[in-house]
């Protein structure tokens, strides 16, 4: 298509480009965003949410931080291995690892202190 009044030309196949280019550039950006969350990292961040804070019944002994070093190590070991995956099953299978660490290592420091007669706090919430 030539324009008379101007020396300029236009090519239909360069508008094209760019008109299919662009929505192309956007689409996967906004497939991205929502995303649904893997049900092994929802498992794995309500773990995360039960990490014990404070030692139980105040006791710092060696259980303790025995402890807060796995739960340290889980982490890292999370960050690595979701750096190293390459695929969606990699990824779920970090999350599935790091959950299955932080319940397990929480479930033996909870059953050593209870062993010792100290027991998790919990509250209970009666006629709500």
């Amino acid at each position: 298509m030539k324009q008379t009044n101007n020396t300029r030309t236009i090519r239909p196949t360069k508008a094209l480009v760019a008109l299919v280019a662009v929505p192309a550039l956007v689409v996967p950006a906004v497939a991205m965003a929502v995303q649904p969350m893997m049900y092994e990292k929802q498992v794995a961040r309500h773990e995360e949410s039960l990490v014990i804070q404070n030692p139980i019944g105040g006791v710092q002994n060696s259980k303790w931080y025995d402890y807060r070093i796995n739960v340290n190590e889980s982490q890292k070991e999370l960050t690595s291995d979701l750096r190293r995956a390459t695929d969606i099953e990699d990824q779920r299978d970090a999350w599935e690892e790091y959950g299955t660490e932080l319940h397990k290592e929480r479930g033996k420091y909870v059953s050593y202190m209870s062993k010792r007669g100290y027991r998790v706090p919990q509250v209970y919430f009666e006629n709500l």
